[in-house]
């Protein structure tokens, strides 16, 4: 009998499906963008209910393409960038639209829990800073700014944890995403009740906490019915959406270390060492649970907040034309505004890009922070802007990763680059310069909704452990660094740095004056 898994991966800027058999064979793949709401400054949204129309709608594609029958499949898992928030009602449906990773919108809520339970406190008991902003901090400002809708709230959720409410009724949260709550006790793995309390939030919002590799439940018979899938079908707990896009590049051991470039652009180092949890390097940074023995790994992740958004960004503002000409079957936007770049020199002839167009998370933590272009000059091109976005995210990862670099964590190069911006020949020579390290690139690059096919195979007993992963992974395109082009940049970095410094109590004022 014929054996199939599926994965589903929702990301700031879209949901992929992804069907695998039990060789690591992809048969079948579908992607849909949806659109992010950014109504006020500091905002950022999606249309809650779209999750599963769009589950639905990329699930039965693939099935149509490839003609397998869905009582086949023995598996589901999803995943889903975190943190993100979907508030429900009793009966399981959204209260408002969703909140996704780039909502900077609490910043009161986050000044109230520092002063009256303590920044220090959260972090001896979470092993993650406040100013990522998770998603209590989100309830609180619902609780402040509509009590009424706050009332009716049953179940906080992340997307994953909604589109898996929905498939089996069971509501939950994963270990790798239950960091994103600021109130688990990563150590203990249950959500602290005395934070809870002092927060004024009832423990019976929380959802039911499980290991990733556990099996949550089965496909409804009306989950069924719209999905296509058939009733009875597991569902694994599920992961974070990074985790399943290592996963699938076969990162499952300690000191494994990919790169993404989605609509954030983060790194992740794979570790068993609770002790780095807590310590000065890893405050720096973002800590939760891998989904490989989701119970005793850990994965620490610096997290630019618009890595690969800054690129959407500047197609969709101001690359119309060029995606136009895409949508009737002309060459890709991005590759345009890519070729363009490349034909820049290296440093943009002097143009810095600071690329904190939501605030910024690691390492300056900084919800206040703005993208900035500095040095603008009437010779430079939308190529020199392109170019210098680019080696602005590079900086601000490699800030990061200056951070950690001293911090003596095991770390097996090269650096392997995996979803998103990194498929850029150019950005990927940037990383690997500024960096100073050598890279690879995954060669297949489905990305997170394949690694949540394999997750689905391990929950279910179709895999023994995780060591399928490393042995599909394969990598291409190695790169070594230039030592003159990253002295080159590193002078540059220490200007980049300056800049942030200089306008730092700006970034205050113009919030000040913003919010008025």
């Amino acid at each position: 009998m014929a054996e199939y898994l599926l994965g589903a991966d929702y990301g700031t800027g879209g949901a992929k499906v992804a069907l695998i058999d039990p060789s690591g064979r992809q048969l079948g793949y579908a992607f849909e963008e949806y659109p992010i709401y950014t109504d006020h400054p500091g905002w950022s949204e999606h249309d809650a209910p779209r999750y599963w129309d769009v589950f639905c709608r990329l699930t039965r594609k693939v099935l149509a393409e490839t003609g397998v029958d869905p009582a086949d499949i023995r598996g589901v898992a999803t995943s889903s960038a975190l943190p993100s928030v979907v508030l429900v009602d009793d009966g399981g449906a959204p209260l408002a639209r969703a909140y996704n990773l780039m909502d900077r919108r609490a910043t009161e809520e986050v000044a109230w829990v520092s002063e009256h339970i303590g920044a220090d406190r959260i972090f001896d008991i979470t092993a993650n800073r406040l100013e990522d902003h998770p998603a209590l901090m989100n309830v609180l400002w619902e609780r402040a700014h509509h009590p009424a809708r706050y009332r009716t709230i049953a179940k906080v959720l992340t997307i994953d944890g909604f589109i898996n409410l929905k498939l089996t009724g069971a509501a939950t949260a994963h270990y790798s995403a239950a960091p994103f709550f600021g109130v688990y006790d990563i150590l203990a793995r249950r959500f602290d009740t005395d934070l809870l309390d002092a927060m004024g939030v009832d423990p019976e919002l929380m959802p039911e906490l499980c290991r990733c590799e556990d099996v949550i439940g089965e496909v409804t018979t009306a989950a069924a019915r719209d999905s296509g899938l058939a009733p009875g079908t597991p569902v694994a707990g599920g992961q974070v959406d990074c985790n399943a896009g290592w996963l699938q590049g076969g990162a499952v051991e300690p000191g494994d270390i990919q790169m993404n470039l989605g609509t954030a652009g983060n790194f992740g180092i794979i570790h068993r060492s609770r002790d780095f949890l807590f310590s000065e390097s890893g405050a720096a940074s973002i800590n939760f649970p891998y989904t490989v023995d989701s119970e005793n790994t850990y994965i620490t992740v610096p997290t630019t907040t618009t890595g690969g958004g800054t690129l959407r960004y500047l197609r969709d503002q101001f690359a119309a034309l060029e995606v136009e000409r895409e949508q009737a079957g002309g060459a890709d936007a991005y590759d345009v505004l890519t070729e363009q770049a490349a034909a820049v020199p290296r440093g943009a002839e002097g143009l810095l890009f600071l690329p904190y167009l939501m605030g910024e998370r690691t390492p300056i933590w900084d919800v206040n922070a703005r993208g900035v272009l500095f040095g603008l000059s009437l010779n430079h091109t939308r190529g020199h802007v392109v170019r210098a976005a680019m080696e602005g995210v590079a900086f601000a990862l490699y800030h990061s990763f200056e951070t950690l670099s001293a911090a003596g964590l095991r770390v097996n190069y090269p650096l392997v680059l995996n979803e998103g911006g990194a498929k850029s020949t150019l950005w990927r020579r940037i990383i690997t310069d500024v960096f100073d390290v050598g890279t690879v690139l995954l060669e297949r690059r489905t990305g997170a909704p394949y690694g949540d096919a394999i997750l689905a195979g391990v929950a279910t007993g179709i895999f023994p452990d995780f060591s399928v992963a490393r042995e599909w992974a394969t990598t291409i395109d190695p790169m070594e660094p230039d030592p003159e082009a990253h002295a080159d940049y590193m002078e540059r970095f220490v200007l980049f740095k300056q800049v942030y410094q200089d306008l730092k109590g700006d970034f205050v004022e113009l919030a000040r004056i913003r919010s008025r």
